[in-house]
């Protein structure tokens, strides 16, 4: 355990006051304007590409990220990098077929898109879902695995890390919103690309010696083989986690589909783009870095396996690599760690303060829509509304430190915990809206049998297989939760379409427009989805 340095301490501190200034600046609002819910929850509907290429990498990478996702490259090695570049091929198709639906119909929330999809009933159970999930699951791991980062590095009780670093998140976005969380993640994102470079050289020169770099990694691809296996092979310990192929073409789609082209904090940042071709342009800018997500994530955690190879704990790998870097040097790169815990924290409080008071608060007491942006609000009741998604921002983040360590704080790979237990959710999710963006006759009751047969059926083939009932080719297939998920997504699937087709819904209950929504992309983004395609070609070609 290490504690930072005067330089160090001066880097962070600075870090902290001028991004909390900058965030209160760019958010403010001119002369008699008073904040209303457009602003808080939608960032006036006015981010730029560059805003939400960046936000979208800030709000998905942090500590869960960064400490647990570099811990399964230390347990795991390279084929934990499949998360990062299949999500920039989601990316592509989020772009080209779910933003052109979502804003032509000025959706601002999920449960809004699916109450004018499919009815009252299945919003409701959706928000109550998705703030479980942001809160019990999201939050909670952001802050404990940023905890741990802190007290490695720093020396600052973890308890207390755990408290500074929910508190900070809470004023840092409490004033401005998502304004306020978005027009600084370009700051936030160059910050922890730079910072995780500089881990990776530092860590591959460490084990290259006076040969550099290049070398550095060859040496570690020699000394670490098994690491560089892209698609794990049945005998691998770790199958379970990565079954083999299901990770281009299985189980790992549902996950990404839910979580990039479905997942509100993920979603609202495109949601408030100033118009379509800057959503798109936003999502290819965000694909692009994430295809250089695992050089700056991923690497570290394999070097550690050189490096520092009797760790007690694989989430403990990137800490430790940190440890290389020199006084200064290690505090703005710590500052960059910070940044993404932050960045991301504060992204999932304002989507929980969006999603309770927009589609469970307001709803409650019956405010109707005003406004050419659909926010659900009566004239007069802006200022209170934010009110309330500032103290639902509050008590989120109160809840999420208290429940950190009993949830999270017992998992030895806190990235795997996450995609596991959210996979109870994802395929559901998925089937609702890959139904209900692109299949007529989908109703509410198919729905809710999608969501229901989802959670159902992933607990009990997480607790009962290997089943004797079952038989043992089928066994083998649904250990990894991977192939669970598309087990889990087939069946939703076909039972969501039988009973849609025996349950029809009312006749007003779809209204959704597809009129004026067009598939048609720029050649730029072709261009550059082309490109990101080939680029994976290459990655998957070279680490087979």
């Amino acid at each position: 355990m290490t504690s930072l340095s005067n330089i160090d301490l001066f880097v962070v501190i600075a870090y902290a006051i001028g991004i909390f200034g900058l965030a209160q600046w760019v958010s403010r609002e001119k002369a008699g304007h008073t904040k209303d819910t457009s602003d808080y929850f939608l960032a006036s509907k006015s981010l730029p590409w560059w805003a939400i290429g960046a936000s979208l990498i800030a709000a998905n990478i942090s500590a869960e990220q960064i400490v647990g996702m570099a811990g399964s490259g230390y347990a795991i090695g390279l084929a934990i990098a499949s998360y990062e570049w299949m999500a920039a091929l989601t990316l592509l198709i989020v772009g080209k077929y779910f933003l052109p639906i979502f804003l032509k119909n000025e959706i601002y929330t999920m449960p809004q898109f699916l109450e004018q999809r499919f009815g009252r009933v299945l919003p409701v159970l959706m928000a109550v879902f998705w703030l479980a999930l942001y809160i019990f699951v999201n939050l909670t791991s952001i802050i404990w695995l940023g905890s741990i980062a802190v007290n490695k590095v720093a020396g600052v009780d973890q308890t207390a890390a755990l408290i500074g670093l929910g508190g900070f998140a809470l004023l840092y976005q409490l004033y401005g919103g998502l304004k306020a969380v978005a027009l600084t993640d370009i700051v936030q994102v160059t910050l922890l690309v730079l910072g995780g470079l500089v881990v990776s050289y530092l860590t591959l020169n460490q084990i290259g010696g006076d040969q550099g770099v290049l070398a550095g990694f060859k040496l570690l691809t020699e000394r670490a083989p098994s690491h560089f296996d892209m698609i794990l092979a049945q005998d691998n310990p770790f199958y379970k986690d990565l079954p083999g192929i299901a990770v281009l073409v299985g189980g790992m789609w549902i996950a990404n589909l839910s979580y990039w082209g479905f997942n509100q904090y993920i979603i609202q940042r495109a949601l408030a783009a100033k118009n379509l071709g800057e959503a798109q342009k936003g999502v290819v800018f965000a694909a692009y870095l994430k295809l250089l997500m695992p050089v700056i994530i991923v690497l570290p955690g394999i070097a550690a396996v050189v490096l520092a190879p009797e760790l007690a704990k694989p989430d403990e790998a990137y800490p430790t690599m940190m440890k290389l870097l020199p006084p200064g040097l290690l505090g703005l790169v710590f500052a960059a760690l910070i940044a993404a815990i932050i960045a991301s924290t504060a992204s999932k409080i304002n989507s929980i303060a969006t999603i309770f008071t927009l589609d469970l608060y307001a709803k409650a007491r019956g405010m109707k829509t005003r406004g050419e942006d659909g926010i659900a609000v009566v004239e007069g009741q802006e200022k209170h509304l934010v009110l309330v998604g500032r103290v639902v921002a509050a008590i989120a983040v109160v809840i999420a430190i208290i429940a950190a360590k009993p949830l999270i704080g017992q998992s030895d790979q806190a990235f795997q915990f996450i995609q596991e237990f959210s996979g109870f959710f994802t395929p559901g999710i998925t089937v609702i809206f890959l139904l209900g963006l692109f299949w007529k006759p989908a109703t509410e009751a198919g729905a809710i049998v999608a969501a229901l047969t989802s959670v159902l059926l992933s607990t009990l083939l997480k607790y009962s297989v290997p089943a004797p009932w079952l038989p043992e080719v089928l066994n083998a297939y649904l250990l990894p939760f991977m192939n669970r998920m598309m087990f889990v997504f087939v069946v939703s699937l076909f039972l969501a379409m039988v009973v849609s087709l025996l349950v029809r819904g009312r006749g007003d209950a779809n209204r959704v427009t597809m009129e004026g929504v067009t598939f048609r992309t720029t050649g730029a983004f072709n261009i550059a989805g082309i490109g990101v395609i080939a680029i994976l070609i290459a990655l998957y070609a070279t680490w087979w």
